[in-house]
């Protein structure tokens, strides 16, 4: 990887806006991170840079093994951004490895992307054969002695830059690309097309060009193999497919959820799974139980092992082994007193952070990820200006609600910026309208990351996985939630399906369109949102965002953009699924009243969760793709 000196960014909200600023993690105490003496040269078309290897080490559980995680650095990293997030994404030489996923709305972020994929392969590429021939193996022998993941398109690189490096140890071009091509394997972590990178010809030849020869090369056999247009590598337009070079010249492609690989083999990718059947498997993401339950949730670790002892630690599908206690009050009662101790911890951590006055008697309905359309956290919105008209109405809810969102917005994501707006809006709203604060209140978690999570996900009750079906390769964190025994209110997406037949219908609420009707309503052009919205009761939530209340509040242009983006467009088809949301939303909350059969909901997740542990993942991983000893 790359030694990043600046994650994504640090957010904060000013005037009911989000902003950013940079979010060094690298502290001065890098103690963590060894500087290996090693570096590696990396030839761009007007310049070099050397690629300084740190190793970060990374510790099994109680198995004596530490592997170590490679990351390449410049040698000479600028000094912080003296405005926000903004920098000269230009000097290459000195800003390369300043941030992760710096912006890429222009051209300028275009090519920095591109100088940080081609830094990292090339760094990465000369280190595997380094290694390899210190281990006494010749080039040739790539493929018996090495797997190279290719995890989503971002790497994609390292197949012609591989190829290029064999062919100046002495290799003829065609053995090369046969060697490269048992080598590398490839991950699909997408089904939107925004993130199946495709680069102009002309951006490589501008960083790369020795990558360009290559490429062409390897985009000429694909034809022969495959002629049709759709599996090009280089398209009509001159634009480089990462995804089809990675499919054509790796030995597996795999997608990350059931439902995922299903989509990637009958529509996304159809044409390359009729050409190459042999190639797709699933993979099913999984999560690391020592985080995401033993550390950030020690009082039900702890509950857990009391019952079914140490076991599940190494081996979390002894999880299971809970199921035989569904009916024992005691453990039920324990259970909804650890969530109740987590809950408490919550509305402290809340309340030292700005949001007093949290009621932890109330029900915790949680949607933490990344601010997405696809997600629909505008959909969660619309709710909750639905809750609100009600409670107006003197229709009050039997128990309190709290709705807590956590997420970041892509800086140039304007209408992801714009719902963060107003999720902030309304939470203002709520907290001081006297009639509504005692019975509904939003907290929008403050630069929500890993931290943040681990102090979220053990309170939640209601766990908000409401995606576009279709939309969601897999998602994790349904999987945390559900291992801490929150229960899900979510569309048959991702591995919400697997949830879903795990945990059987009566542990897990299910609302909205099947993929194959999203599928098909995108192929026909079908949906229509103002038919929608012209709909009274959905009508009057999304003519709500243009209240006198909301405008009073916040921003009119950017309230009004999200406005019309509803009635318009619409992408995500919130509108269509909106109403079926809201009834199943409070199926859940009234069925939370009634505590034993809410208990034995929680735990049946948390016993079948044990299907979601990366060890599991990993496992078929290696017994599938990498057959590692």
């Amino acid at each position: 990887g790359l030694n990043y000196h600046y994650g994504l960014f640090r957010q904060s909200f000013s005037d009911m806006k989000q902003t950013e600023q940079p979010d060094p993690w690298l502290s001065d105490d890098r103690s963590w991170l060894t500087d290996t003496g090693i570096s590696f040269p990396v030839k761009f078309a007007d310049f070099s840079l050397n690629a300084k290897m740190y190793d970060i080490g990374v510790p099994g559980y109680h198995n004596g093994i530490s592997n170590a995680l490679h990351l390449f650095d410049i040698e000479e990293p600028a000094e912080a951004p003296e405005n926000g997030i903004s920098f000269d994404k230009s000097d290459i030489r000195h800003h390369l490895t300043s941030f992760l996923y710096p912006d890429d709305s222009d051209q300028a972020g275009h090519l920095l992307r591109i100088y940080q994929q081609y830094f990292m392969v090339s760094a990465a590429a000369q280190l595997i054969l380094y290694e390899l021939e210190q281990r006494g193996f010749k080039p040739q022998e790539l493929a018996e002695r090495t797997v190279v993941h290719i995890n989503d398109t971002h790497p994609s690189m390292i197949i012609p830059e591989l190829i290029r490096l064999l062919t100046l140890r002495g290799i003829e071009i065609d053995h090369a690309i046969d060697i490269v091509s048992r080598t590398c394997a490839y991950t699909n972590h997408t089904i939107l097309a925004e993130a199946l990178e495709k680069w102009p010809v002309s951006y490589i030849e501008q960083v790369a060009p020795q990558l360009v020869p290559i490429i062409r090369d390897l985009n000429a056999r694909a034809a022969a193999k495959c002629p049709q247009s759709e599996l090009a590598i280089i398209d009509d337009q001159d634009l480089i497919h990462m995804a089809h070079m990675d499919i054509h010249f790796g030995f597996s492609v795999n997608g990350v959820a059931a439902l995922h690989t299903d989509i990637l083999k009958e529509s996304e990718l159809r044409r390359f799974y009729e050409a190459y059947p042999d190639k797709f498997n699933n993979k099913t993401n999984g999560i690391t139980f020592r985080r995401w339950l033993m550390s950030c949730n020690q009082a039900l670790a702890d509950l857990v092992t009391q019952y079914i002892g140490e076991e599940w630690k190494k081996d979390a599908a002894k999880l299971a082994d809970l199921l035989d206690y569904c009916k024992d009050d005691n453990l039920l009662d324990e259970l909804v007193a650890v969530k109740h101790k987590n809950k408490l911890a919550l509305a402290d951590w809340l309340s030292r952070r700005g949001h007093d006055d949290i009621n932890p008697d109330s029900i915790f309905d949680i949607q933490i990820k990344r601010l997405h359309q696809y997600k629909r956290q505008q959909m969660n919105a619309l709710y909750a200006i639905w809750k609100y008209l009600q409670i107006k109405k003197g229709n009050l809810p039997q128990r309190p609600i709290t709705l807590i969102f956590g997420a970041k917005a892509a800086p140039a994501y304007t209408l992801a910026k714009d719902t963060i707006h107003l999720i902030l809006c309304l939470s203002d709203l709520f907290k001081n309208d006297p009639e509504v604060s005692p019975w509904l209140r939003i907290v929008m978690v403050e630069n929500y990351n890993v931290a943040a999570a681990m102090q979220l996900i053990p309170a939640c009750d209601l766990s908000e996985q409401i995606s576009l079906a279709s939309k969601e390769a897999s998602g994790t964190g349904n999987m945390k939630l559900m291992a801490n025994g929150a229960v899900t209110l979510g569309t048959m997406d991702g591995a919400n399906v697997e949830i879903a037949e795990l945990v059987g219908q009566d542990n897990i609420y299910i609302f909205g369109r099947s993929s194959d009707d999203v599928i098909e309503m995108y192929r026909t052009n079908e949906y229509n949102s103002s038919d929608f919205w012209q709909d009274d009761e959905v009508g009057s939530l999304v003519d709500f965002i243009i209240s006198p209340q909301l405008l009073k509040l916040g921003d009119p242009s950017s309230l009004s953009r999200l406005y019309k983006d509803f009635i318009a467009k619409d992408y995500f088809m919130a509108l269509l699924d909106l109403k079926e949301y809201i009834r199943v939303k409070e199926t859940s909350l009234a069925d939370y009243e009634n505590t034993k059969v809410w208990a034995s909901k929680m735990l049946v997740n948390i016993a079948k969760s044990g299907f979601f542990s990366s060890d599991r993942t990993i496992s078929e991983y290696n017994r599938d793709i990498w057959h590692l000893n």
